[in-house]
């Protein structure tokens, strides 16, 4: 039987999960493999072989798949074809493959490859063989803090990751988290990703589900960044400690007016008893103004591992009420969802009042090593001679008054600072009669700005009485102002973001008069703008002046060029010919088409026409004039009747404009007489 702390996964492979879902969108469905499906038994690109359907979403299905070229299993999410024809889905659907493709961090759902065959748009992902938070939720009800610690953290580490690379998930919750057999936590379903500090428009559509959006994800859709994917962690980390949403209601309504009005509850007001550290995290993580949460998920799982510091042994691993599993009497049976060696060292907790032993968790005690074979232990010679008693006497005195000395209050140890405030630890150091010496303030990313980073001595160092101990106060993240780069170069701009502490983000690109091609149109956040130091920074190109592409297909290729040339547009032809209606070395088709826009400098590529493909004609003089037809139409040609006035009411062939057995160009016209 299972400790309730340790959090198994008992349902069927869950693999990574279609694209996110609206509010009106259904949310993951599992289906029965059973299920007739087209793609089941088809082999995809020439290199998926669809082995069974998994699960069903809003944009896709997703599917357990066989890359056969590395004989590996893999889950293959396929866009619906209906979605397919729209080139926003697909660009979405794309954007999430290159968006993950770039997150190569372990807790990250990896994306393979993306590709299309025929009417089908497809991912190739990571299989994870295991189940997902929400199953573990169903099954267990509440976790222990610990298992809860356990899951949230490499949650973290992932959108973390994503965050310090320019992106939001914006589609946390219990569904999108996976737990392996193996015990490894995952996240999946970047498909609601975009660039952290861009906005983009949602049609009005508020993406997510309700019970997981951030206030400023209802009031302003689609102009949110990471912290809302901190707020989402804080009511899943809420939910997986008392078993339950903080929101709740009859509708999507009533749940999206309590985000906006109703703070989320401490997790002690549902489990008695809760640590107070939990209810912390929870209320830093789901402060319903964002500029009072952490500033994305890294500076959270530095609280979440600060909070971890803070709690004992008894608290990680007391078993809430509403844990539907009994609690396991074997304290030495005590387990996590990351698999742990046996040996593990445990860390000094920085908030405890005394430091606690280091010691190695075993699975069994060990009896001291016996003595080595065939040595014999020797009975010292007794001491004899006034001399030897006197030295003896003058041992026994000289180690008591070191004892004395070293126990009469001359020495203390240094106390426990880390993460306290300044104030704080004035105070502890004053009590353990200590002064302060010099203080010194540091930028930290995971230690809130006015707390101890660091002392010296260190924690639990032997100090004489009234001597003094430095600190290292946090002046909390560092920030830097956003450089002015309005029509800078982009590898410029790049080159200042990175000189000024700052990362580029996501590039996009926009049509205009003014600027010149490859500058940079504006900035987000806008220059001046004070972000933390590392941030990503979203940078807008200009595509330069539009331009609308002339039509040359039929042209010879000096007309092309020349015409194309003239619109400001710069041409490359081809290497392949290929056979068309148009005559040999003229245009067959143009890339982009006519009538699209392109920007003044880009480049049309022309296909060159080796003329039309020479069939051979069937000889149908003497045929019936419907079979004649057929005959001739599907050989590929078009087909002209000439009755003439003695053919009104004949109906047999008398005469081919090509004679049976000679070649004609494919999709020419045959003129067949009757009479």
């Amino acid at each position: 039987m299972r400790h309730p702390s340790q959090v198994g996964c008992s349902t069927a492979p869950i693999p990574a999960e279609p694209a996110g879902v609206s509010v009106s969108a259904p949310t993951l469905t599992c289906v029965d493999t059973t299920l007739q499906d087209p793609l089941v038994g088809q082999v995809l690109d020439g290199r998926y072989r669809v082995d069974a359907r998994i699960a069903v979403g809003g944009m896709a299905t997703v599917y357990r798949a066989l890359d056969t070229r590395l004989d590996r299993v893999l889950a293959l999410k396929v866009m619906h074809p209906a979605l397919a024809v729209d080139g926003a889905f697909v660009e979405r659907f794309i954007r999430e493959a290159k968006s993950v493709a770039r997150l190569a961090h372990p807790n990250v759902v990896q994306v393979f490859d993306q590709g299309t065959d025929g009417s089908y748009v497809y991912l190739a992902m990571e299989y994870v063989a295991g189940c997902t938070l929400r199953d573990v939720l169903r099954e267990r009800g509440a976790l222990q803090p610990r298992a809860a610690l356990d899951i949230l953290e490499p949650v973290l580490a992932a959108l973390g990751a994503a965050h310090r690379a320019g992106f939001v998930h914006r589609d946390m919750k219990p569904e999108n988290v996976l737990i392996g057999d193996d015990g490894r936590v995952k996240v999946a379903d970047f498909g609601l990703v975009r660039s952290v500090d861009t906005v983009t428009s949602t049609t009005g559509a508020v993406l997510g589900t309700v019970s997981y959006l951030a206030p400023e994800q209802i009031e302003q859709p689609g102009a949110a960044d990471a912290r809302v994917d901190v707020y989402a962690c804080g009511v899943v980390f809420y939910e997986m400690l008392t078993g339950e949403k903080p929101h709740d209601g009859d509708s999507p309504a009533v749940v999206l007016y309590k985000h906006l009005h109703e703070d989320v509850p401490p997790p002690s007001a549902i489990v008695p008893g809760m640590a107070y550290e939990l209810d912390e995290l929870v209320a830093s993580a789901t402060a319903r103004s964002p500029q009072l949460r952490p500033y994305d998920a890294v500076a959270l799982l530095a609280l979440a591992r600060e909070a971890r510091a803070g709690l004992s042994a008894e608290q990680l691993d007391a078993v809430p009420p509403q844990a539907l599993t009994a609690e396991h009497s074997n304290a030495d049976d005590r387990t996590s969802v990351i698999p742990r060696a046996l040996n593990i060292q445990r860390p000094l907790p920085v908030n405890g009042d005394e430091p606690e032993a280091v010691f190695h968790r075993t699975s069994r005690l060990e009896a001291p090593p016996p003595p080595p074979p065939g040595r014999r232990s020797r009975t010292p010679r007794r001491p004899r001679g006034p001399l030897v008693v006197v030295t003896a006497v003058l041992l026994a005195l000289g180690l008591g008054v070191g004892i004395w000395y070293i126990n009469s209050g001359q020495f203390t140890q240094v106390p426990p600072l880390l993460s306290k405030t300044e104030a704080q630890a004035r105070d502890r150091l004053a009590e353990a009669g200590l002064e302060v010496g010099k203080v010194e303030r540091s930028y930290s990313d995971t230690v809130k700005r006015g707390a101890v980073i660091s002392t010296d001595p260190k924690t639990g160092a032997r100090i004489r009485h009234n001597d003094s101990v430095s600190l290292v106060i946090s002046a909390g993240p560092e920030t830097v102002k956003v450089p002015d780069l309005e029509g800078y170069p982009l590898a410029k701009a790049k080159a200042e973001l990175k000189e000024a502490g700052l990362q580029p983000g996501m590039v996009t690109r926009e049509f205009n008069d003014d600027v010149t091609r490859g500058s940079v149109l504006s900035s987000d956040p806008g220059t001046g703008t004070k972000v933390r130091s590392g941030s990503a920074v979203a940078l807008v190109v200009s595509k330069g002046r539009p331009v609308d592409v002339p039509g040359v297909t039929g042209e010879s290729l000096a007309d092309a060029k020349a015409d194309l040339e003239e619109a400001g547009l710069k041409v490359k032809v081809a290497s392949e010919r290929v056979n068309s209606e148009f005559d040999a070395g003229q245009v067959a088709r143009q890339s982009p088409a006519e009538g699209g826009q392109a920007a003044e400098g880009d480049t049309v590529t022309l296909t060159l026409s080796k003329g039309p493909e020479m069939i051979e004609v069937p000889d149908v003089v003497g045929d019936n004039v419907d079979d004649a037809k057929a005959e001739l139409e599907a050989a590929g040609f078009a087909v002209d009747e000439d009755r003439g006035l003695l053919g009104l009411f004949g109906d047999t062939v008398k005469k081919q404009s090509v004679k049976g057995g000679k070649t004609a160009p494919k999709g020419s016209t045959i003129t067949i007489t009757i009479r």
